[in-house]
């Protein structure tokens, strides 16, 4: 009774002398194709690991073929992974911003202004303008939440903006 060619591929001690026949070889073949960058050594392992998933497919006469095959395959993914590394590398990565000391520090002193007139608001101003400017609500909104009529909200805001111009220089 012939046996079935397919099944022998899984069996340990076939798959260990295939490793300790052909191993060298395709480690070599890596090497000189592709050089020590692609590391040949573990394409040599990923290619006896996807003849072991797939060795009910793969015959002992197409063994060497498969490993060979999926090695050089398995090279080539590295190589254009590789060329995609260094493009990536090559590429102007925008970390700087324009702006100057001199733009950060009157940024700064703004800001500080900003706190000092808000400071200046009455809470209810206050409350309502950064409910309406900060939380982006509508009128209508704080309105609701405030427990007051939208007028008395407008007025709020209104009166929270002048307040502010007349603090603040240059908005």
């Amino acid at each position: 009774m012939p046996k079935n060619l397919f099944e022998d591929v899984c069996e340990e001690k076939l798959f260990s002398r295939l490793f300790k026949q052909h191993s060298k070889d395709l480690h070599d073949f890596i090497y000189y194709k592709y050089g020590e960058n692609i590391d040949p050594e573990d394409k040599v392992q990923e290619a006896y690991i996807k003849l072991w998933d797939n060795c009910k497919k793969v015959s002992i006469q197409k063994a060497k073929s498969f490993l060979f095959t999926v090695a050089n395959n398995l090279s080539l993914n590295q190589l254009k992974h590789n060329k995609v590394k260094l493009k990536f590398q090559q590429v102007e990565h925008n970390d700087r911003t324009n702006e100057n000391p001199e733009f950060l520090l009157q940024e700064k002193e703004y800001l500080l202004k900003y706190q000092k007139a808000l400071s200046t608001l009455t809470e209810a101003q206050r409350v309502a303008f950064l409910l309406n400017r900060t939380e982006g609500k509508k009128h209508k909104e704080i309105a609701e939440y405030l427990g007051i009529s939208r007028k008395a909200v407008e007025k709020r805001i209104y009166g929270a903006l002048e307040k502010l111009r007349k603090e603040i220089d240059g908005i």
